[in-house]
């Protein structure tokens, strides 16, 4: 799949935007609409290494568990996570949060795309999933805003599973 490329603009400091966002264990708070049941793959869900698996609530996907980790953290200012979804954890998957200074926010891009293996991977993507994933990590992202700007929306932290 190209890469889906949002922004959005917060009322709040980059450092502080960057510390929330570094925890893995915060993203079902503004992601729980389209992926749910997350689960941390280790206890410690801050910086490099920390990784969630989490299952999307996309319309016709048999296979919708996936799992992301944190490869890059390098504060203040961007974060990559790699995974991977699909039948037999197949898809590789990429996200980026960049975070710049704008005025007196900051201004978070985020790009997200997939590397279907095989041409039955790219025809399931093919039916809708793009502009399902732009409207939900759009939805996501002015979530995000809400929880930063006004303690507003919060929803429940991942957890380790058991625990």
């Amino acid at each position: 799949m190209d890469p889906i490329e949002l922004s959005i603009t917060i009322d709040r400091p980059r450092e502080e935007i960057f510390e929330y966002l570094a925890d893995i264990a915060n993203h079902p708070e503004f992601t729980d609409h389209y992926l749910k049941e997350w689960h941390l793959t280790r206890v410690d869900s801050y910086g490099r290494g920390a990784g969630a698996r989490y299952r999307t609530d996309a319309p016709r996907q048999r296979f919708s568990w996936g799992d992301m980790s944190f490869v890059s953290v390098e504060a203040p200012r961007r974060i990559v996570a790699v995974g991977r979804g699909g039948k037999y954890n197949r898809i590789k998957t990429y996200a980026e949060w960049t975070l710049e200074p704008a005025g007196h926010g900051t201004r978070i891009e985020f790009m997200f795309e997939t590397e279907p293996a095989l041409p039955t991977d790219r025809l399931m993507e093919g039916f809708g999933y793009r502009g399902w994933m732009r409207r939900n990590a759009s939805k996501g992202l002015k979530r995000l805003r809400g929880i930063l700007e006004d303690n507003e929306g919060r929803g429940v932290r991942a957890t380790v599973a058991g625990l």
